[in-house]
Formats: C-alpha cells, sequence, structure tokens
C-alpha cells in the first residue's frame, strides 16, 4: 500500500505529461521535471525520470500519428537523426553542472521561450517554398541543437522545434507537433544511454520512470485524440497555459533548493 501512493504521484503527472505529448508534441519534461521537484528529487533525478517518461510517450504517440498516416516520417528520420545526435552528449552535460545550476537554467529557457511564443505572430504559419536540401538541413540542425540542449535539461524539446519549423518552414502548429514527437523518440532513447553512462540513472530513478512513462500513455492517447478537433487558434492558447505552469513550478522549485520557502 505505501509503496502504491509513493507511486501514484508519478503516475498522474504521467497522464498530464502524456496529454502534453499528444497535443503539443513535447516530452512532457516542462511538466514532470517542476513536479518532480516539488517531490523532493533533485534536478538531475527529475531530469533523468522525464527522459525516460518521454521513451514511453514519444513511441505510443508516433505510432498512433503513422496508423493515422498523419505523420511525416521521412521528415521525421532526419530531425530525429539530429536529435540522436546531439542528446548523445547530453549526459555529460548534466554530469557537470549542479542540481541548483539546472534548476535555474531549466527556469531561465522556460522564460526565454514563454515569452518568445507569448509575443510572436498570432497567424496560422503558411508553408513556405524552400529548397528539399534546405529542408533537410534545418530539420537536422534543429534536431541536432535541441538534442544537446534540451534533452540536458529534461525537456524534449518539441516545443522549441516546433517554433524552428515554423519559422523557418512555415508549417503549422499540428504539423510540427507530430513531426516534434516523432523526434523526442531519438532525443529521449540517446539521452537516457547518455544518463546511464554517466551515473545519473539509478534504479529508483529507473523505476519512477517507467512509472510516469505507463502513465503517459494513457495521456498521449487522449491528447491525440483532442489534437485531431482542436483548432488551430486555440492551440496556442494552450500552449501558453504549458509554459506559465511550468515556470510557476520551476520556480517554486528553485526558491527551496535556496533556502527562501520551506513548504
Amino acid at each position: 500500500m505505501e509503496v502504491l501512493l509513493t507511486q501514484l504521484p508519478y503516475a498522474l503527472i504521467g497522464i498530464v505529461a502524456g496529454l502534453s505529448s499528444g497535443l503539443f508534441g513535447i516530452g512532457g519534461g516542462m511538466i514532470i521535471v517542476p513536479f518532480a521537484l516539488i517531490l523532493g528529487e533533485s534536478s538531475h533525478h527529475a531530469i533523468a525520470i522525464s527522459v525516460i517518461q518521454m521513451i514511453f510517450s514519444s513511441v505510443f504517440g508516433s505510432y498512433l500519428n503513422y496508423k493515422k498516416k498523419t505523420l511525416n516520417v521521412k521528415e521525421g528520420l532526419f530531425v530525429g537523426f539530429g536529435g540522436l545526435v546531439g542528446a548523445s552528449f547530453s549526459g555529460v552535460i548534466v554530469s557537470l553542472f549542479s542540481d541548483l545550476t539546472l534548476t535555474a537554467v531549466f527556469l531561465c529557457v522556460s522564460i526565454i521561450f514563454f515569452l518568445k511564443y507569448f509575443f510572436g505572430k498570432k497567424n496560422v504559419a503558411v508553408q513556405k517554398q524552400v529548397s528539399v536540401f534546405f529542408t533537410r538541413l534545418v530539420l537536422v540542425c534543429s534536431g541536432l541543437v535541441m538534442g544537446v540542449f534540451a534533452i540536458s535539461l529534461g525537456i524534449g524539446g518539441g516545443v522549441q522545434i516546433a517554433m524552428i519549423l515554423g519559422f523557418f518552414l512555415g508549417y503549422d502548429s499540428k504539423q510540427v507537433t507530430r513531426i516534434s514527437l516523432f523526434y523526442v523518440l531519438f532525443a529521449s532513447v540517446a539521452g537516457s544511454l547518455s544518463f546511464w553512462r554517466e551515473g545519473v540513472l539509478d534504479e529508483t530513478v529507473f523505476q519512477y520512470g517507467i512509472t510516469v512513462g505507463l502513465g503517459s500513455l494513457i495521456g498521449v492517447y487522449l491528447g491525440i485524440k483532442i489534437l485531431e478537433r482542436m483548432k488551430l487558434s486555440f492551440h496556442r492558447v494552450a500552449m501558453l497555459s504549458i509554459y506559465a505552469l511550468s515556470i510557476l513550478m520551476t520556480s517554486f522549485g528553485l526558491l527551496r533548493k535556496m533556502g527562501i520557502v520551506n513548504f
């Protein structure tokens, strides 16, 4: 019974994170990391739990999108290759910085992208006419950069990938959501292996990661169902809400680690 009560919060976090993965193509780290910090996990362990969960949500979500024939596998493979290479270095980055530093960096990244998205253009993107070479270059480079930095912070980088593809290629939000989720599959596998090599993963973290991952399967299924019926204009409002929640929770976790708040 005690074990069940301990695992339950992580399963619930997984459902919420999976819902965000299905809706926005993100790994779920912007949900998992702040809540894991609230539950008393270190930033290193919170990030590791998040990355393990990403494997579950991205595999299942990409399978559902592929089955519905809404996933562009060819483009997903290019961005996924970049993420695979970049995320291979994430464990090294995590091992170089302190718990407090990683939490502060995660908060800064969340605020920066919140402001960029909030003050960005509100109109729906229109597909740009660009060369095949340029398209593939943007896909690989965006995956590479986000794989290095995003996985190191426990966020899949899906939302950031979506912004890059939307800006350079003019993809709409639903289109980039599916590609981003497919990218997270590659980046999360490489990131997990990198964390294991650097000793960030232990048995307890692995168990929590699996619990969150299993919970995320429910959320991903619901998220993709909702995405099919959601208007593009509402996507922006919902994503801003995800950012705001992440910033609030991470700020609270950082204040606790600094000893400013004790509850």
